[in-house]
């Protein structure tokens, strides 16, 4: 079994920024991200059996700072392909969203057009990769598929880890390959159970009545435990299909070659008429999550904190309002440029009798405030015992 390295630190970065959700539909348990503009029409990612919704953490992280809404989602505990169906589309209507673009990889990418064809109006587009239209292959290749919910689970995780390539690999394909490990290692006996049953289900994709145009194919070149006729079954099934090839990337293009990936995905997006949103993502709090425009709540926040601090300064009887720290411009940039914003903190000593210039980055600590500065400017200034922060 291969070995799982530590935490990706932009992963790390991610879990602390976007929430996880879960919630109970029916019999099932949904668990998915969902970040960027609600206004934006989303782009719902589903995994395949190795996966779950945290493969996609880097195009969740990319695509919704381009102003698009990505929603990354984990197959559920379903059994067969018309409980997928029903199931899907109740955590849509849940969720209130009604027309999807699908990207699903391997098993992901059979279900996305499953769905698609039993519900196409909800369906705008698809992308796939790494994927097939029949589970036949699958299902002769895996007799034991009667006794999948009987098997132990360390059995169940072997048999999904062997269908994964082993090195050597490329220095980004191994990390890839590590992170999914990590992630099948999440997954319980029941979700590994029915995915591998999904797998072997006899089903087939018929015909779509969504356009070639709509339809973007994404493959690697190098290798993926989808057999390559498979692949070309595909090919031939969208003759006018947008294809994007990938000269390699493994079986997890999203995580091995992200900047490739979600290239093609922005450019699907816009061929299909999804017009992101970049200055609704401007305006989102750092820590924020839902996708909507937190200028205002920002804006208020921010003055608040100012008021507090502003509040808690001891006032000197001998100051008045035109005493205040004065601002200084920037060493170096354009004057047309609007102000940046300057806010102000009492010092805990007054003793300051020259001109001092600082710059610094990193985090700046003083009274129990933390500022944490790409860069900046601080100016230290006689009289009042204050510094001015101003952001560069």
């Amino acid at each position: 079994m291969k070995g799982v390295s530590s935490t990706p630190g932009d992963y790390v970065y991610f879990k602390s920024q976007v929430p996880l959700h879960k919630i109970p539909i029916g019999t099932k348990q949904w668990r998915y991200y969902d970040f960027g503009p609600k206004t934006v029409p989303p782009l719902i990612c589903i995994p395949g059996i190795a996966g779950t919704a945290d493969v996609y953490y880097k195009q969740i992280m990319a695509l919704s700072m381009k102003g698009y809404r990505v929603i990354s989602v984990d197959i559920p505990r379903v059994w067969n392909y018309h409980e997928w169906i029903q199931a899907f589309e109740k955590f849509l209507d849940t969720i209130d969203v009604h027309h999807v673009h699908l990207y699903g990889t391997s098993l992901g990418g059979f279900l996305a057009q499953l769905f698609a064809h039993h519900r196409p109006r909800r369906v705008k587009s698809l992308v796939l990769s790494n994927t097939y239209l029949d589970t036949r292959t699958f299902a002769t290749a895996m007799p034991w598929a009667p006794f999948v919910s009987w098997t132990p689970s360390f059995l169940l995780k072997r048999y999904v880890l062997t269908g994964i390539r082993d090195g050597p690999h490329e220095p980004f394909i191994a990390d890839s390959v590590d992170f999914a490990v990590s992630q099948v290692e999440t997954l319980s006996k029941d979700d590994l159970a029915s995915r591998l049953t999904l797998t072997v289900d006899a089903a087939s994709v018929g015909s779509l009545l969504l356009s070639d145009s709509s339809v973007t194919i994404m493959d690697t070149n190098d290798y993926c435990a989808i057999p390559q006729h498979l692949k070309d079954e595909l090919t031939e099934r969208y003759p006018e299909a947008r294809r994007a090839y990938l000269k390699s990337g493994g079986d997890f293009p999203f995580l091995s070659r992200p900047d490739e990936v979600n290239l093609h995905l922005q450019l699907h997006l816009r061929r299909v008429g999804v017009e992101p949103r970049p200055e609704v993502v401007k305006s989102i709090p750092k820590g924020g999550a839902d996708g909507t425009d937190g200028s205002s709540q920002s804006k208020k926040k921010s003055d608040e904190e100012k008021d507090d601090r502003n509040n808690n300064m001891p006032q000197d009887s001998g100051s008045s309002s035109s005493d205040q720290s004065p601002t200084f411009p920037e060493s170096s940039g354009s004057s047309n440029n609007p102000p940046l914003p300057t806010d102000t903190i009492q010092l805990l000593s007054s003793s300051l009798n020259n001109l001092i210039l600082v710059q610094l980055a990193g985090e700046v600590y003083q009274s129990c405030v933390v500022f944490t500065l790409c860069y900046c400017t601080l100016v230290l200034v006689h009289g009042g015992g204050f510094i001015s922060r101003q952001l560069v």
